[in-house]
C-alpha cells in the first residue's frame, strides 16, 4: 500500500514504512586551544547534553520554588522537560552526533550567532579552567541542535570534521 504523506527532501526513509525527518547534533569544537583529547571528549559531552540539563535544572529549580519540600519530596522526578518534536525525534533514533571544528573563539561565536538568527537552539561551554586554561574559564565548544540535518548544515556544512 503507497503511503499518502508528502515526500519531503528532510525526510530519511531508511527506517522501513516509518517515515522520520533526519534530524542531528553538530558540536563545533575551538582547535586553537590543542585541548587533550579526553578534555575535546569531556567538553563537548557537556555541550552535547546541555539542551536536556539546562531545561532539566530550570524545571527543577521551578518545582522547588513553588512547591513545599514536603510535597517536592514526593514528586515523580520523571519531570516534563518541554522536547520539541525535533529533539524527541533525535532521542528516538540514531543520536547522530557530527564533531567539527574551527580555528578561534571568534569563529564560534559567528557560528552561535548564525544558531540563533536561524532559530536553532545552541549552548557554548565555557570550561572553568581548572584542569587546563591555567585557572582561566575558557570558551571551548558549542552543540548545536539536535534539529533537522538540512537547518544544522545550513550553517555548519563548510566547517571542516574532526
Amino acid at each position: 500500500m503507497q503511503s499518502t504523506k508528502q515526500r519531503n527532501p528532510s525526510y530519511d526513509t531508511s527506517v522501513g514504512d516509518a517515515i522520520m525527518y533526519s534530524t542531528k547534533q553538530v558540536i563545533v569544537m575551538r582547535t586553537d586551544l590543542n585541548m587533550r583529547k579526553g578534555k575535546m571528549v569531556a567538553q563537548g559531552a557537556h555541550a552535547s547534553i546541555a539542551f536536556l540539563t539546562r531545561r532539566l535544572a530550570t524545571r527543577v529549580a521551578n518545582a522547588i520554588d513553588s512547591v513545599p519540600k514536603a510535597i517536592f519530596d514526593t514528586l515523580d522526578y520523571r519531570m516534563e522537560i518541554g522536547l520539541n518534536d525535533r529533539e524527541i525525534r533525535w532521542l528516538h533514533t540514531s543520536f547522530a552526533k557530527i564533531c567539527v571544528g574551527v580555528d578561534s573563539e571568534a569563529q564560534l561565536l559567528n557560528i552561535r550567532d548564525k544558531a540563533q538568527a536561524a532559530g536553532v537552539e545552541v549552548h557554548v561551554i565555557t570550561d572553568n579552567g581548572k584542569t587546563e586554561f591555567a585557572g582561566v574559564p575558557t570558551i571551548t565548544c558549542l552543540a548545536i541542535g539536535p534539529d533537522y540535518c538540512d537547518k544544522i548544515d545550513a550553517i555548519t556544512g563548510s566547517l571542516k570534521l574532526l
